[in-house]
């Protein structure tokens, strides 16, 4: 209403991508994702009635750790959902439980919009899922959900979406390392490359695939991962990393967690983070590159979370 300059100016999508810029390099409006009880510090006892409350997902602040937004279903539907990927401030959320029709939704929390994304024409081939992955890509600034699934003839597929072009399209060219048997294990997805984890007898390999691109590449894992409930694969100042958590170490009353960072196609392994021997779980890598944790209580049933 001021100016149609200043409209233009700032309805152009150079300004927006400048904007973003500045905030994601400056790490400003940093929010935490947590699904947690209502009564983050509930009372433990049989007559509790915060006990008997669903949980939920909130957002919060990465500077004070407190809560700052609760997330609601953009529907309004009460089932449970799952957080399946986020980036510069859109959210892909779904079933707990994937199916081949499991509605998609990419989400903006902030300014309360959303967008359903369209069923895949692939219709006619049944799938099982193993993984969905959401983020933004760089290199052709446009957001990517994909899907790694198997079909009924226990064959691999993957699916790629596009936010720019609202559709989906069907990956055709596997690599034949990966018609194989195999197991999948954890995920993620950064720089519009999703990575997975799997486990072909005793060989535990990373696989990318490029959603640009379309490229698959596999990278096998360190020989001293030799078990995937205690393998995270995560993000460490901007290169992919992996996660291995040992319940002692050399320091007395210490445990440790193994770090290695995939660089120029090789990993390499870094000092790892070393805290005190208690039941810790491992979630990841925050946005200040430390060692995200649970603590747990198993005897009271809480948990707290941990930097180290």
């Amino acid at each position: 209403c001021t100016c149609k300059l200043w409209s233009d100016l700032i309805g152009s999508s150079s300004f927006a991508g400048t904007h973003l810029h500045r905030n994601v390099t400056k790490h400003a409006h940093v929010y935490l994702l947590c699904l947690h009880h209502p009564n983050v510090r509930r009372q433990v006892r049989p007559d509790d009635p915060y006990v008997q409350q669903e949980f939920q997902w909130s957002l919060f602040s990465n500077e004070t750790s407190e809560e700052c937004f609760k997330l609601s279903h953009p529907l309004g539907s009460t089932e449970y959902f799952v957080i399946y990927g986020s980036s510069n401030g859109l959210v892909c959320i779904s079933d707990e439980i994937l199916n081949f029709d499991s509605p998609i939704h990419i989400w903006n929390p902030s300014v309360r919009k959303f967008r359903t994304i369209p069923m895949s024409t692939n219709i006619n081939i049944k799938f099982s899922y193993l993984a969905l992955h959401f983020g933004f890509h760089p290199g052709i600034n446009d957001y990517k959900g994909v899907r790694m699934m198997r079909t009924n003839k226990n064959a691999l597929a993957f699916e790629v979406y596009s936010l720019r072009t609202d559709s989906w399209k069907m990956i055709e060219a596997i690599p034949p390392w990966l018609k194989c048997t195999w197991q999948h294990h954890k995920g993620t997805f950064f720089d519009g490359v999703s990575y997975h984890i799997i486990e072909k007898g005793p060989i535990f390999s990373i696989v990318s695939f490029d959603s640009g691109s379309e490229a698959f590449e596999e990278f096998i894992a360190p020989d001293a991962i030799c078990r995937p409930f205690a393998l995270c694969i995560d993000v460490f100042k901007e290169q992919i990393c992996l996660l291995f958590r040992y319940y002692s170490c050399a320091e007395e009353d210490m445990a440790k967690n193994d770090l290695w960072v995939l660089e120029e196609k090789r990993w390499k392994q870094m000092y790892p983070f070393i805290y005190p021997l208690d039941s810790y779980g491992t979630i990841g890598i925050s946005i200040g590159n430390e060692l995200l944790m649970e603590r747990r209580d198993f005897i009271k049933g809480v948990g707290d979370l941990c930097l180290c």
